[in-house]
């Protein structure tokens, strides 16, 4: 199977939403997927101003204008509805590593994302996202979830890589490449979102320079 017919999970389970597909979602799916944005929103939004433990799954459920049963549906636990927007960058660029070329360098994963618009739902995505790994700092539950996400998101970037050297996943080689992908992610999120700037100054396009810069240092390093 081609990386291009393939479509990939960045994780294990569907509940998160973050599954990389390849081609446009069926509707269905794409109001699921909403209602687990808006679900993600209001849950860092009320982790943000009371805590963890002072918020209920039921007063997301409120928040989010759903009833306690569908959000139950939708995540196994409070502090599991922060996922989507945890892994909205990494499905963005497992999706891009799933379509990427053989013949081309891993770096051009992100090195495409100049010509991309910015529009206020970007703006309002990149500063709940900011707000939640800053909240990972102070609550270790959402932290355990943060690190859970990028656990599951090697594995893919494994399986990517390991069709294009042409090794088993489980390789060391193949296994080092993906955790160096996935530190440099992860270190690059956390860079921008810790970082002293404004709020007008850390929407999408200052989170994306910061991942291409992560990534040129890593790729210097991989013959891939």
């Amino acid at each position: 199977m081609t990386p291009r017919s393939r479509s990939v999970g960045v994780t294990a389970s569907s509940a998160s939403g973050a599954g990389v597909r390849t081609g446009r979602p069926p509707l269905t799916e794409r109001r699921k997927d909403a209602t687990r944005l808006e679900i993600a929103r209001e849950a860092v939004r009320l982790f943000t101003e009371r805590g963890v433990q002072a918020t209920s799954g039921e007063d997301i459920a409120r928040a989010a204008g759903i009833s306690p049963r569908t959000l139950w549906r939708y995540f196994s636990a409070k502090e599991q509805c922060v996922r989507p927007l945890l892994t909205r960058e990494l499905t963005r660029v497992a999706q891009r590593l799933v379509e990427l070329p053989a013949g081309r360098p891993l770096a051009a994963v992100v090195e495409d994302d100049g010509a991309e618009r910015y529009d206020d739902e970007d703006a309002e995505g990149a500063s709940a996202v900011r707000a939640l790994i800053r909240l990972t700092r102070e609550e270790p539950s959402i932290l355990a979830v943060w690190l859970q996400v990028h656990h599951e998101a090697e594995a893919v970037f494994a399986g990517v890589l390991a069709e294009r050297l042409g090794l088993p996943a489980d390789s060391l080689d193949v296994r080092v490449r993906a955790s160096m992908i996935n530190g440099a992610l992860r270190s690059a999120s956390e860079d921008w979102a810790l970082a002293e700037i404004s709020e007008a100054d850390a929407v999408s396009p200052a989170h994306r320079d910061t991942v291409r810069r992560a990534m040129r240092i890593v790729t210097d390093g991989l013959d891939c």
